[in-house]
Formats: structure tokens, sequence, C-alpha cells
């Protein structure tokens, strides 16, 4: 007898184009198997693309390397036929007489003909749909099964204008797919268009009985503290007779380690009719004060076990199904202040700082590891919501399941974007897909696969577009909401009345999460559909502040540059990729930057506006060189992308409910609107982004030069002080200010003075400026926040002689192993003068706060090197004089300077060991979880800093710390 449950098809997948496949699916899947990479068959990425394919066997280039996308066959000049392919696996399944088998495909782009042991079955079209085949019947009983699958690419996958344009000529918003597959201003046409199982491929065993899409919802009485589960699924009786179960539901919660207490237990009886589908609601079950889920920076996300299994008389065990489920209650409207839409989480407003996600890979090699990180690397920069953009994916289970675990609220769009639907040139068609019944059953299944997950907080039928009448009206209908979650205030009725009255919430498909018609409606941007989010450019940086900057009460999309850091150029682009831009002077005073092509095929957005900003990278001077022009980027990119959260920060509430910054990533190698490139390396962005949206977080007013203190926590944060001090280029303080003790109210933003060196007697051209929020109990910081900052009408220029200054640095860490998992401990301290003693926060003691990291420290393994092994290994590349020791157990680096002043923006890198090094060669191992970086200290100060990342088997990493003063890096073995 099989066991019951899935096993996943992930491995093993043969590919082949069909026009050379002479054979067909039963030939191929009785008589006439492929037996192995040998032509025209490829070993297969699946799930995956067809051009995924293509690229790992190398039959193709790397269209995210320079400009070889513009050497792949466009489907659009070679036809359908030519992205038409096989797709071919064996699997092992022996049944017992009463067990059943379905074939399940998760998804696939976007019709196929399945063959299984040479029969014939068709799976119908639409990219986001769930294939469930019952197959037990035509399984082989000797236990080798051969599976084919024919997939077709989509019927509409039109043409790329010359000019380019968001989403070419528009022809592939006729089906139902991604749409950014013809091309956007963030990226290249795809070429296959996304053709292939780019889901997960399945074989499902169960008993005579199936559960099917489980429904779960919470309801929430008395403030919280009487909650109810509600619980509806469909079971299935694949049998010829009468099934009698017992269906039981469990719900666990996890106390430590693998120890799990059982919060409720429940069994029911049900009888399913032979053949039939019957749809069964559990009796509600109550909880006193659960732990809720809370979103990223507002609480805990803890999580329930919820288990259903069904056991069939005179069978046993027939089948199961579990989920992680999170309490929570999102309730949304328009604010009256604002006139932007609100959102509370557990009767607590949030301030939505976040950002805009397309998908994490364009030819859908996703992965659990990716999305694992990519969702990371969004609760790392504080941010609480992600928004899945009409024109790419429904996020799949994996990426939801993250969201979950960080604390991330999802905003998920359906496939309608204004540019395919309704805009652009030419004028694309209005009315959706051709097949608007598709569309529903898409739309359908769509919300049954998510709709489980605590962390996703409404739909959106479109993208600056609203979905034609009809499909707005269905969708409108179908998720509308269940009374229980109509209402803001708490329910009058008691939930025993409430369901003597009403349908219980979970036989809804989906009654718990608003809908909103489109992105720019009810409550976004100007609420009524016009063209009223953006800008998509380099802004100067005080203007985010200005009461005028941006009218309305939520923005859901503003965006701006994304250059990445140079080993990233050198790794996706050739030589001739390396040049940086041209800076061209104009009449009006400013600044043009001219792109090499390579550059402007990846759709670079310059740090220039002419005519409105000056060039941000030329504050600094004109660059020499690709390195100098990406460091200095990286300190456009941290100021830009600092002050836009912090200037929609400074008016929270006052003006503003929240906003998502357009993009997070690029699910290509692009060149603009992104916190981390598409190798997962974090651009500077990142951890301005970071400290921006910090719970509690001091700013400074960059069009006031007040100092700001922002609690978006729902508790009042007491007996804390801001200190506030200025240090020039010479390493001395001429302004130093402690804001005496405060109180700051909950969900407030409050001035609490004017940093007013500028106005001081002969005050430096350049300067820093240091802010940080502590505690007087014990001086443990809360919130920490540098600057660099000019008078105003200047520049950085002075920065560039700065970088000659030698600072001694001290440099101590400690290195922990788990298998390939390394967790560092990096302490770093400015030794070029002793702290002064009145400034009694220069150690860094943060206070600690849940979900900054995820490592084990407890489990894992400590290791130190003897010193003569480091050297030998060529541990350091001499800056000054340098030299590294062991004290107490502790790896002690030390950078000699004779200079006093501020360690500025220093950033460290994990390579591997590479004794043969060629020049572009990437070494990085990415991806790198760092609890901060682009870091600057002043004298005296010190700063611990977390590392996290997986290491390569056989590789040694290698840690790298580099600065504005420390060009040439310095390096250690681990």
């Amino acid at each position: 007898m099989a066991e019951i449950g899935k096993m996943v098809l992930d491995s093993g997948w043969l590919a082949a184009r069909s026009t050379e496949v002479k054979l067909t699916g039963t030939q191929l899947t009785t008589t006439h198997p492929p037996t192995g990479p040998t032509s025209p068959w490829m070993e297969a990425v699946v799930p995956g693309t067809v051009l995924a394919t293509l690229v790992t066997n190398k039959t193709v280039g790397d269209p995210f390397y320079g400009l070889v996308n513009e050497t792949i066959v466009d489907i659009a000049d070679s036809g359908r036929e030519y992205y038409t392919f096989w797709f071919f696996t064996k699997f092992q399944c022996k049944l017992s007489g009463t067990q059943h088998l379905d074939l399940n495909f998760r998804a696939i782009n976007y019709s196929a003909e399945v063959y299984l042991n040479g029969h014939k079955k068709d799976l119908p079209k639409g990219m986001f749909q769930r294939h469930s085949l019952e197959v037990t019947d035509i399984l082989n009983p000797e236990g080798t099964n051969l599976l084919a699958v024919l997939v077709y690419p989509p019927d509409h996958p039109g043409s790329i204008p010359p000019e380019g344009g968001q989403g070419g000529d528009h022809e592939i918003g006729k089906d139902v797919a991604t749409q950014y597959v013809e091309g956007w201003d963030w990226i290249a046409p795809v070429r296959d268009r996304n053709t292939g199982i780019w889901d997960e491929v399945s074989i499902y065993v169960s008993g005579p009985v199936k559960i099917i899409d489980p429904h779960l919802v919470s309801s929430f009485f008395d403030h919280n503290t009487r909650v109810y589960l509600h619980a509806t699924t469909e079971l299935e009786n694949k049998s010829a007779w009468v099934a009698e179960c017992s269906l039981n539901i469990q719900v666990t919660t996890e106390l430590e380690g693998s120890i799990c207490l059982v919060e409720h237990l429940q069994t029911q009886h049900v009888s399913v009719p032979p053949g039939a589908r019957i749809q069964y609601t559990f009796p509600q079950l109550f909880f006193y004060k659960p732990n809720l889920w809370w979103p990223n920076g507002m609480g805990k996300q803890s999580l329930y076990n919820v288990s259903i299994t069904i056991d069939v008389k005179g069978y046993g065990k027939s089948d199961s199904w579990g989920q992680l489920f999170g309490f929570r209650k999102i309730e949304s409207h328009i604010d009256s202040a604002t006139g932007g839409r609100l959102f509370k989480v557990n009767g607590q407003p949030i301030f939505i700082r976040g950002g805009n996600w397309i998908l994490s890979d364009c030819l859908l090699r996703l992965s659990e590891e990716r999305y694992k990180t990519d969702v990371k690397f969004h609760a790392d920069m504080n941010l609480n919501m992600i928004r899945c953009w009409g024109g790419g994916l429904a996020e799949r289970p994996e990426f939801y399941h993250y969201c979950d675990v960080y604390g991330l609220l999802v905003w998920q769009e359906f496939w309608i974007t204004g540019d395919v639907d309704g805009r652009g040139i030419p004028v694309s068609n209005p009315n959706g897909p051709l097949d608007h019944d598709l569309f529903m059953l898409c739309a359908r299944d769509t919300v049954k696969l998510l709709r489980n997950h605590p962390s996703l907080a409404l739909w959106v039928g479109g993208n600056e577009q609203v979905p034609p009448p009809d499909l707005n009206t269905a969708l409108k209908n179908d998720l509308k909401l269940h009374p229980f979650f109509e209402n803001q205030s708490e329910n009058a009725m008691s939930v025993e009345d409430m369901s003597t009255v009403f349908k219980d919430p979970s036989q809804y498909l989906d009654g718990t999460r608003i809908y909103i018609q489109g992105s720019l409606w009810d409550g976004f941007a100007n609420g009524k559909g016009d063209f009223t989010d953006g800008p998509y450019e380099i802004q100067n940086p005080e203007d985010f502040f200005r009461d005028d900057y941006y009218n309305y009460g939520f923005n859901p999309e503003v965006g701006s540059v994304g250059m990445p850091v140079a080993a990233t150029i050198r790794a996706t682009m050739p030589p001739e990729g390396w040049q940086i831009p041209l800076f061209k002077k104009l009449p009006n005073g400013y600044t043009e930057e001219v792109p090499n092509p390579i550059w402007e095929y990846h759709k670079y957005i310059p740090y220039s506006k002419p005519g409105k900003v000056h060039d941000q990278i030329e504050l600094y001077g004109i660059p020499k060189d690709l390195d100098d022009f990406c460091l200095k980027a990286q300190l456009v990119n941290y100021i830009q992308y600092r002050a836009l959260l912090e200037g929609w920060t400074s008016h929270m509430w006052s003006k503003y409910t929240g906003v998502l910054i357009w993009k997070t990533q690029n699910p290509w190698t692009g060149l603009r609107g992104q916190f981390y490139d598409h190798l997962l390396d974090q651009t500077a962005g990142f951890y301005g982004c970071r400290c921006a949206a910090e719970p509690i977080h001091v700013q400074l007013n960059l069009a006031t030069l007040f100092i700001e203190v922002v609690n978006t926590m729902s508790e009042e944060l007491s007996n804390v002080a801001v200190e506030a001090s200025v240090w020039d280029l010479e390493g001395a303080c001429p302004y130093y200010k402690v804001f005496d003790t405060h109180s700051f109210p909950p969900k407030k933003v409050v001035s609490i003075g004017e940093m007013n060196y500028p106005k001081s007697k002969n005050p430096k051209p350049v300067y820093f400026l240091l802010l940080k929020l502590y505690d007087v109990s014990n001086y443990h910081i809360i919130s920490r926040n540098f600057y660099w900052l000019h008078l105003s009408g200047g520049d950085y220029k002075l920065l560039e002689p700065y970088r000659k200054k030698r600072i001694p640095l001290k440099i101590t860490s400690k290195t922990f192993i788990k298998g390939s998992s390394y967790e560092i401990e990096m302490n770093v301290q400015n030794k070029s003068k002793k702290p002064d003693p009145k400034i009694l926060t220069c150690k860094n003691n943060f206070v600690s706060r849940h979900g900054d990291g995820d490592f084990d420290m407890a489990s894992l393994e400590t290791t130190f090197e003897e010193t003569e092994e480091k050297q030998n290994a060529g541990l350091f590349q001499r800056l000054c004089r340098q030299f590294s020791r062991e004290t107490d157990g502790l790896k002690v680096a030390e950078v000699n300077g004779s200079d006093v002043g501020v360690a500025f923006f220093l950033n460290f890198s994990v390579h591997a060991m590479k004794t043969d090094h060629k020049e572009g060669e990437d070494t990085r191992i990415l991806p790198v979880h760092y609890s901060d970086n682009y870091f600057s200290l002043v004298p005296g100060e010190e700063m611990s800093i977390k590392i996290s990342f997986q290491v390569p088997q056989g590789v040694t990493p290698r840690l790298t710390l580099r600065g504005w003063n420390y060009h040439n890096g310095l390096h250690t073995v681990l």
C-alpha cells in the first residue's frame, strides 16, 4: 500500500521541441520513451519555463547577461510551434485496491496534452488554475509509469513593436496570463512568454474519500478575547459505496522545539454518498485569548498548525491536510482625515510602508529557498506590505508561507493592467481577456489556493485599471465580506446569535478581506482611477518632506533609482557594459546622463532629472570609473530611499496612511527601482529603507531641519531622550545636544526641536549628523540614524579628498557554524579618538527586538583559526599596517591610521576564496543577511553587526570590509 499524501515530481524530467519529436504522446508513454538527454531531448527545468530549460542546457545564451536576450528568437518571429515543447518523466507508484491517485499540476502556461501510460487527457487553458487528474485506472500495475506533457504557449503571444513599450502590442492581454512578458519599462521581452510547466507537479495518494480545499476563518468578539475558528471542507467519495467517515480537526501550537500543545481536537461523523462531492462545515472551535498574528514591526507572527484528517470505516486513514494558520483580524476603510485607505490589524491602525513586487524570476525558476530570502529581505527592511502587481503572478503558496512567517501583509491583484487592458500605444482592449469565464475560473481557483494565509490582506481587481464590468461584478459578488467582517466596530450580536442568522463564514469563497476594484480606486491615489501614482525618477531628498509633494493619502507606486554594486555589473555584462554614463552638461546648468547601450537595454534610470533634479551622483564629483560610479550611486540610493520613507512617515496619519515603493526587486538584471539585484545582493537603498521604516525611529526632517521621533507602535514610548551630534571632516564635534527625557504617544510623529547647526557661526559646508534615541535608564539605543549633509545650495565634493583619511579601526569577530550555515558577529570600533565622557551611547547597545534574526545561536559550533594559518592564507591585504591576533577566543584585526574622523560608509561582503581570480569574475557568496550595512562610525563609536549566510559545499568563505576611507578592502578568512 502506498503512503497517503503527496509526492512532488521535480526531478528527472526531459524536454524536447515538439517539431523535433516524430513520435506521438501515446508512443512516448508506451513503446518509445526517451532514454535520456540525447538529441532532441535535454534535461528539463520543472517547475520552470521552456526558456529556463534552454538556458540551463546552453541551447541559448543567458537572457540576463548583456545584450544576449536580443540573440534569442522571439515567439512573434518563430511562431508558437517553436516554443511548444514535450516534457517527459517517469515515476513509481503501486496502489492497493482501494487507493486512488491524482496527478496534479498546480499551474501550466498555457494549455497542455497529458499522456500517462498511453492514455491522453487534455488540460484546459489558463495560466492560473490548478489541474487534478484522476489516474488510478491507468497506472501501470508493475509500478513504473511514463508521463509526457505537450505544453502550448499562450494563444496570443503578440509581437514587440520597435519602440517597445508597456506590454508590447498588448495581445497577451487577450489571454489569462502574465502581462509583463512582452516587455515593460523595467524588463526586456521574455521570448517564450513564460511557456512551460511553471509550477509544482505532484502525484497524490488518497483512500476512498479525499479532502479538498478546506477553508479556515477566525472571527473575533469582546476585544479579541473570544475568538472562533470556522472550518469548511469539501469531501469527495471516489468509491462506489457510501463512506461512513470520522472527520477530525486538530489545532496545535508549538511551545518549544518540537514540543506541541494540542489546543483543540474534534471528531465528527460524516456520511458521503458514492461518487459524491459534498461540503462539510465543522462546529466552530472556541479560543480564549489565543496568540495573535501581527504584521512585521507590530508584534509576533504567532501561527497554529491546523490539521484535518478523515478515516473511513472499514478502511482506516483516507486523507489528511494541514495548514499553518494565524488568528488575526484585518479591517480597512477610507480614512476621513487623509482620504487614504487605512488598515487595521487586530484593532490597531498600521501605517503601511511597503513595496511593489513583480515575481522573483522572469524565467519562473521559483524555489522555496529564493522565496524565503526574498520575503525575509522585505522583513529585514522593516516593510509591512508587499503588493503583488497585476501584470505578474498570482503568487505561490511558498511565497505566502514566508509572508506568514515574517509578517508581510500581501495585496494580491488579479491579471489586469491598464497598459494592456485599456491604455497604451497602440490603445489596448479595455475588455480584458477574451474568455471571461476562463478568467473567473482562474480567479476562483486562486482564491481557494491562497485564502487561508493570514498574510493575505486584500484582493485588487487590477493595476491602474478596473476589470471589465461583468468580471468586476463577479469578483465583487464572490469576494463580498461576510457580515462578521463588514462592521468596523465590535459586533453587537454574539457569534451564537449570528450563526443562526448568517452562513458560517468559512462557507464563503472568501468573505474575510476586502476586494478593491483597482489600484487607483477607493482610497488609493486620488481614489477615482485617475493616473495619480508615481513619480518614478530621482527626487530632491528634501522634497519628500514638503506638504505639497503628494496630494493623496495612499500612494500605491512611487519609484526611483536602483543601481547595484560594481560586482553585479561585471557579473552580468561584458566589458563594454562596464562603461559609466557620460555626464553631459546642458545649457540650463543641469546634467544629462548618457548611458552605454547595454545599460540602456537594461532600463537604466539616471540619477538626474534635467530641469528638476541636479545629478545626485555628480554632487560627489564626476566619477572616474565603474567602481567609483557604483559606490557614489550607493550613497545616493541610501539617501534617496531613506528620505522617501522618512518624508512619508513624517506625515503619518496627518496626510498619509501609507506608501508602496515601486519597486523592491527585479525579476531580471534591470537597473532601476530595486533594493537588491537579481543576484540577491542588496543596494545601500536597502539599508536606507531599513533605517527609515523602523517601528520606532528618530529622523531629521530635511525640509525643516527639525528632529522628529516616530512611534508606530500601540504603546507609549517613555523615559527616552535624543542625542544629536555633528561631526566635521576634521573629526571635531562642533555641535552636541541632548533633547531631554520625553514620552512619545503611540501612533504619532512628534517634532522635538530644530537641529540648528547650519545656523551656527561658520558651519562647515559638509558635515555628519548622528541621531540616537535611547532609554535614559540604561542608555540602550532604540533608534540610530546617521546623515551626511551639506549646507543649502552646496554639494558633497569635499568628501572626495576625505577618502584619503586613514581612520584606525578595531574589528573583533566571532564565527559560529552549523552545517553549511555561518553566523558571524562583527564588532567594529572607530579607534581614532577616545569617547567623550559626556557621550554615553558610543557602544551602541541596541534594544533587542523580535524578528531581528532567525538564527539559533545556542546550537552553533564556535570555530577559531590559528594566527599563523590566517596569515598564511593571506588573511589581510595591507591598507596601512595591519595585524591580526586572537584574544579570549576572538579574532581581532586592526587597521592603523593617524587621522581622526568618521569611518564613513563601511560595508561588508562575503566572498569565496579564489587563488586564480580573473577580472570580472564574481566571487561573492549570495545571499547574505546583515543586521546592518553601509554604516558609519564617529570617533570612539563601535557597532556590532550580525552576518548570516549559507556556504556552497567545498567553498571557504572570506569576509571583506570596505568603506569610503577603506577602498582597498580588509579581508578575513572565516
